[in-house]
């Protein structure tokens, strides 16, 4: 599927496959790669999903360098073990993706005693929405 603005195409899988969304359902904690230049840095974060649609979001707010250049170069990459997935971050600070990424942190992490960091208004904008590229 093409979807573009302008002159920038970007490319992409329009799903993640239904094997995909289930490692990352089930798999607690993942690494994130993002990119700056030519350094690749490994980030371990929560990736929840609702509905078929995969969302990450940052406790750290704004300040976090794995959510800065995730915005800068949004070709990322989902580590998880034995399984990579190549994807792009898109922001999803729509009201409906931000609560369907709340209540996925709310049902996956209902238990840990960082959640309320993670659904703080204060963070609620650093949620991005993630799209298989590959």
């Amino acid at each position: 599927m093409c979807q573009g603005s302008g002159s920038s195409w970007l490319l992409f899988r329009p799903v993640f496959t239904d094997e995909e969304l289930e490692l990352i359902d089930r798999t607690e904690e993942v690494s994130i790669e993002t990119r700056s230049g030519d350094r690749v840095y490994r980030t371990v974060i929560w990736v929840v999903v609702d509905n078929g649609t995969v969302y990450v979001r940052s406790f750290k707010g704004k300040a976090a360098r794995w959510y800065q250049r995730a915005l800068a170069d949004p070709d990322v990459t989902l580590d998880l073990g034995d399984v990579r997935i190549a994807a792009r971050a898109i922001p999803a600070v729509d009201d409906e993706s931000v609560a369907a990424a709340s209540d996925g942190l709310r049902r996956k992490y209902q238990n840990d005693r960082s959640l309320d960091a993670m659904v703080a208004p204060d963070v609620l904008d650093t949620t991005l929405r993630l799209v298989p590229t590959e």
